[in-house]
């Protein structure tokens, strides 16, 4: 029946196709790629995206001083801007549509997401990362991001997240005017959301040595919890025990790594207090 809920990405492309007639080719792939790549040339040439490359060393500047000699990133340190992969569109549809759609067999919240308006309703089809050596440096570029989009008139969302699982990040999401050309060949001007994440320079080297894991367990995890009547935080052979509990050590590692800094240059203040009495 069209309404019974997919268990597999093969089982989804059959369900798009009985329940609402759609199909997705290979030239789908071949339009998507053109478009979102298109997507990525039109904003990194945006004034938008030139201001914050040039503002990156600023922002540096800024929080030398403020943190007392303590750089943000690395020197000449440049963002750069990537494409969500076509098979990873294919998943996240599933993922929206399927498996977190508590609404089933109904839409999920925000209607269902299919190709012809997957540009619209996706955030990070167009997404960079902004990597920073502490943790205070992710709420200090959230901030500035903030400013800069109010100066550049451009909507934007900013978003901590703390999951259970332990990934830590910031998303702003900055909506971008862009024309896009459906399959049709008609042509609009739609609201895209770029994804700016902005996150520690540990947490994304785990987020990497990690992806493939999350990228396994991100579309069964529902279903694996359903049938595990124990939770992964008391079973400490499953593979989420050790992967979710390095990012929540890492990040109290780098709160600690805050306090030492924090007491470091209070002592550095208090010696400079007393010299200028002696003097």
């Amino acid at each position: 029946m069209a309404d019974d809920k997919p268990q597999n990405l093969e089982e989804y492309h059959v369900w798009l196709q009985k329940k609402f007639d759609i199909e997705l080719p290979s030239e789908m792939e071949q339009y998507y790629d053109l478009v979102s790549q298109n997507l990525r040339a039109d904003f990194e040439g945006s004034p938008f995206w030139r201001t914050l490359l040039k503002e990156l060393k600023n922002y540096d500047a800024d929080y030398y001083v403020i943190s007392k000699d303590f750089h943000l990133y690395g020197l000449d340190y440049k963002p750069v801007l990537h494409t969500k992969p076509y098979p990873s569109i294919i998943d996240k549809s599933y993922r929206k549509n399927v498996v977190d759609n508590n609404n089933w067999p109904a839409e999920p919240d925000g209607g269902w997401i299919f190709p012809d308006n997957w540009f619209e309703k996706i955030n990070d089809i167009v997404r960079t990362t902004i990597e920073v050596k502490y943790l205070d440096g992710v709420e200090f570029v959230c901030n500035r991001l903030g400013e800069l989009c109010e100066k550049q008139g451009k909507e934007c969302e900013i978003t901590f997240e703390a999951r259970e699982e332990g990934y830590y990040a910031s998303h702003a999401v900055i909506k971008h005017e862009f024309k896009i050309t459906h399959v049709n060949w008609t042509t609009k001007i739609i609201l895209v959301s770029i994804e700016i994440q902005i996150t520690t320079q540990l947490q994304e080297l785990i987020k990497k040595l990690l992806h493939a894991h999350y990228e396994e367990r991100r579309i069964e995890q529902k279903d694996f919890r359903k049938n595990n009547k124990k939770k992964w935080q008391w079973d400490y052979r499953c593979d989420e025990f050790a992967t979710n509990y390095l990012g929540h050590i890492l990040h109290y590692i780098e709160g600690m790594i805050m306090d030492v800094r924090d007491r470091r240059c209070r002592k550095v203040e208090e010696q400079c207090r007393r010299l200028e009495d002696l003097l």
